[in-house]
């Protein structure tokens, strides 16, 4: 329970104003929620979200305790954690951790491991979970973010949805791309078929932009950012942009445009070097070394974002994992070797 004076300076303000302004850990939605649960009384008798603050009101405020987070079970998990506060953490998420329970992986994943770590959890609509803003693929690894309060997983999602958070991923690809720089602007789906991928929406045999396009309600727009860095071999070395954030939306377009992502079993990343290429020893330490990749060789190595509470601009960075770090150095080495 919390009891608030209104001085002078506090009176002739809605109440759900005033308390927002003065429960920075909590959104307007959720104060507004309270009000409506008869949590928050002014002078005795329950508040209006409406009502206007006099100087003297006594404004109590009794938050229910946040319910636990069903079929989520806090689990001693190791993570790489890149910053946190009050309001939120960054961590550099490794491969093959899954971030949210769901069928068939209802243990193990990152919210699991967050709900061990962060004691200070204030929970997100009056349930004590993490705030999953966005996600990372399985196996892919990198940064995120995570709001662990109303008012941060409110103000991370607008910017989210408003495109003013940046995530910059790397990643290599089949093939030597014939441009240094593209944007891929191709709607994105589930797949008729293959209920777990999903695939670029096709009609009468064309893709349109999605910005112009009147688009079914189950087909997302994605725009995807593709800035070539270096040509290695027979593969291409790029730093991919989300300008929207569908599933495996950097997967799906690479291997939309005819360049799939190394490593990736889904979408037709997962082969061999030809011995049209390379031949003896190179070949088969080149083979090797893809064949150990553990999912396909795509990081988010970079995030920016305003701090929900400071608005201050934070930016972070990840260093590439060891296993692409060792098959980009087998690369440059056979690139420079044979002249490719």
């Amino acid at each position: 329970m919390e009891s608030l004076l209104i001085s002078p300076e506090e009176s002739n303000v809605r109440l759900d104003v005033f308390l927002a302004d003065r429960l920075t850990h909590f959104s307007r939605a959720r104060i507004q929620k309270l009000i409506a649960m008869h949590s928050v009384q002014v002078n005795g008798e329950p508040g209006k979200s409406n009502y206007r603050t006099r100087m003297g009101d006594e404004i109590t405020i009794d938050v229910p305790a946040a319910r636990p987070l069903e079929n989520a079970e806090p689990e001693n998990i190791p993570l790489d954690i890149v910053y946190e506060d009050e309001d939120l953490i960054v961590v550099n998420k490794q491969k093959g951790l899954v971030v949210h329970p769901a069928p068939g992986a209802e243990t193990g994943t990152l919210v699991n491991a967050l709900l061990a770590h962060c004691k200070d959890l204030s929970g997100i609509g009056g349930t004590q979970r993490p705030g999953i803003v966005h996600r990372l693929d399985k196996d892919t690894s990198g940064l995120l973010v995570v709001a662990k309060n109303d008012l941060a997983h409110e103000s991370l999602s607008k910017q989210i949805a408003a495109r003013t958070a940046v995530r910059k991923y790397n990643a290599l690809l089949w093939g030597r791309l014939p441009f240094k720089h593209a944007v891929i602007d191709a709607p994105i789906t589930r797949h008729p078929v293959d209920r777990k991928r999903m695939t670029v929406y096709e009609e009468g045999g064309m893709v349109g932009p999605a910005s112009q396009t009147s688009l079914p309600k189950a087909v997302r727009q994605a725009v995807t950012e593709v800035r070539l860095l270096e040509h290695l071999v027979e593969f291409s070395w790029i730093e991919a942009i989300l300008q929207t954030g569908r599933t495996h939306q950097i997967r799906v377009h690479s291997a939309f445009a005819g360049y799939p992502v190394v490593g990736d079993s889904t979408y037709g990343g997962l082969r061999k070097v030809s011995a049209d290429l390379l031949r003896g020893a190179p070949l088969q330490t080149l083979n090797a070394s893809l064949a150990s990749l553990h999912g396909q060789a795509l990081h988010a190595h970079f995030l920016s974002f305003d701090h929900p509470r400071t608005k201050q601009r934070k930016q972070f960075h990840a260093p590439l994992p060891d296993e692409i770090v060792e098959l980009l150095d087998l690369l440059r080495r056979l690139d420079e070797a044979f002249e490719f």
